[in-house]
């Protein structure tokens, strides 16, 4: 069908984006899965967590992608996210804790 509507499925690894990305698939819709690429997958503590968007959470969302049949893509955005999340959240809590030291 080449008239099929695209969607984008923000595909973390977990069980609730890789249901949402197989509802789509069966109602007929083409489905592009992404996963962002927070951490560096080659650091051992984070490609063997389960925390989010690093190693087995890659290969798990890759992994469901290849079962339901859709394109996958990991965006690396593991600099800005350190940037501008971690480095801004470190550097505020460094200063709060200088105003009020326990």
């Amino acid at each position: 069908m080449k008239n099929k509507k695209r969607v984008v499925v923000a595909m973390s690894g977990g069980v609730d984006s890789s249901v949402a990305a197989a509802l789509m698939v069966e109602k007929g819709y083409e489905v592009i899965g992404l996963t962002m690429q927070l951490y560096d997958e080659n650091n051992k503590k984070s490609v063997n967590s389960k925390s989010c968007c690093a190693g087995q959470d890659i290969y798990d969302a890759k992994n469901v992608a290849e079962k339901l049949g859709i394109d996958h893509y990991v965006l690396n955005y593991e600099t800005r996210f350190f940037k501008n999340v971690i480095k801004d959240f470190a550097d505020t809590y460094a200063k709060v804790k200088l105003l009020f030291p326990v």
